[in-house]
């Protein structure tokens, strides 16, 4: 039986991103970003980590490492990159949240922040009362990837290959409540194919494990994905947002090439501080954030390399935005039968 997921009422996850990222673009200036004096105070003094909570090479830590390498030149200090993968981004996100509020300890998430709400029946934190959102860095786009020895060529055909080898298809994840994870349980319960889920500790595992043939299928970072799709090794059967992108243009949304109406799944990228962190430090940050994410030079040489938007935000627009997804995903999660772990 399919289960049809429409967009949610208000035009959805996706209009409240698009409207935060309008909303900053307007405002987006000198006066926008100007910071008042008192804000720059003896802050920092030693050097800051950003935490990742996942493995090296996905696209959180990509992005905290663009930020990593040029947020030194403006807080005078150095910015030290952690990888703290485990339990689908647990592990690293509970350790933040229990780290002092002074600004040293900053975490690089993603919308597994929110999602991890409808795949863990008890998380040691809460993704809205244990952080001060920071700002949005930036939107990736997600891609259904096989490796191109597979005798398929959309996702129609992907789909009807499933169907005919019941209990054979796997797909690799970067761990349980990831957008990945619940990409792919979104298909399934859309179609009714069945699937052998493949977690990973994190996304560069993936992308080996799909040259190899070790699992069939994911839905995955276009930028983890792309080289190998370029290359031919690879090959994409759709992209899971609402619209095609540039970087591969000729592929379609896995909605239309499936005849799965509604299917939608956006991936942004942001940075938390723990809960208390002092105003004056998580708005120069933000500030900072902004500026790099949105400088033409990292866009161009950067983000468009990775195939990656960037979405810089105020703290405010940032709390909308996770406010918004939790009741969404909450629902795609049950129509998907996924039964919290």
């Amino acid at each position: 039986m399919r289960h049809r997921i429409e967009p949610p009422s208000g035009h959805g996850h996706r209009s409240c991103l698009a409207r935060v990222l309008r909303s900053f673009a307007t405002c987006l200036g000198l006066a926008a970003l100007a910071l008042p004096a008192q804000g720059q105070s003896a802050w920092p003094v030693r050097p800051i980590r950003m935490i990742v909570p996942l493995t090296t090479g996905g696209s959180n830590d990509l992005m905290a490492r663009i930020l990593a390498e040029r947020l030194p030149a403006v807080l005078g200090q150095p910015v030290v990159v952690e990888n703290k993968p485990g339990a689908g981004g647990n592990v690293g996100t509970e350790y933040v949240a229990r780290q002092a509020p002074d600004g040293y300890t900053l975490l690089l998430s993603s919308n597994t922040h929110v999602i991890n709400l409808s795949f863990f029946a008890k998380l040691p934190y809460d993704p809205i009362k244990d952080f001060e959102p920071v700002s949005l860095v930036a939107t990736v786009p997600f891609v259904m990837t096989v490796n191109s020895s597979l005798p398929v060529t959309s996702v129609k055909e992907f789909i009807a290959y499933v169907r005919a080898n019941p209990g054979k298809v796997s797909y690799g994840t970067a761990g349980i409540g990831t957008p990945h994870h619940l990409s792919a349980e979104l298909i399934k319960s859309m179609t009714g194919i069945d699937m052998v889920h493949v977690p990973y500790k994190g996304a560069a595992q993936i992308v080996p494990a799909l040259l190899a043939n070790e699992i069939t299928v994911t839905i995955g970072a276009v930028n983890t994905l792309l080289p190998h799709i370029r290359s031919g090794k690879l090959r994409a059967l759709g992209v899971s947002a609402d619209h095609t992108f540039s970087v591969l243009p000729d592929v379609p949304t896995i909605a239309e090439a499936g005849g799965l109406p509604g299917f939608s799944i956006d991936i942004w990228l942001g940075v938390l501080a723990p809960a208390g962190t002092p105003r004056p430090i998580v708005e120069r940050l933000s500030t900072e954030i902004r500026r790099i994410v949105f400088d033409p030079q990292v866009v161009r040489e950067r983000l468009n390399v990775m195939g990656v938007d960037p979405a810089g935000s105020t703290p405010e627009q940032y709390l909308e935005v996770m406010k918004a997804d939790i009741p969404r995903y909450a629902r795609i999660a049950r129509d998907a039968h996924v039964k919290p772990e």
